[in-house]
């Protein structure tokens, strides 16, 4: 099992290496339709109403991202008290990742 966050330098290179991951993104649809990285969008109010997700297993590496990495920090305990092992918040969220460009 990883640690239970990311940097946004290992994310950054995540993406340029078109790493598969399981991506969820718990910010408001016109956060997520403004800016984004791609996964699904499922706002964190709407989190915990939506388990289990997709179609996910829960052993599975799954990254949760949010703006400044408050919400999916939040979003990370509701998994893991819905039994998904492998959760890993980014740590300062989307605003470190752009701060990388």
């Amino acid at each position: 099992m990883s640690s239970n966050s990311i940097s946004a330098k290992e994310m950054a290179r995540y993406l340029e290496n078109n790493t598969p991951m399981r991506l969820l993104d718990v910010r408001e649809p016109i956060e997520y339709h403004t800016y984004n990285i791609g996964g699904l969008n499922i706002p964190l109010s709407l989190l915990r109403n939506t388990l289990p997700i997709a179609d996910w297993d829960k052993q599975d590496e799954l990254i949760v991202i949010c703006k400044v990495g408050l919400r999916s920090k939040t979003a990370q305990s509701i998994l893991h008290e819905n039994g998904y092992t492998n959760v890993r918040n980014l740590t300062g969220g989307l605003m470190a990742l752009q701060k990388l460009k």
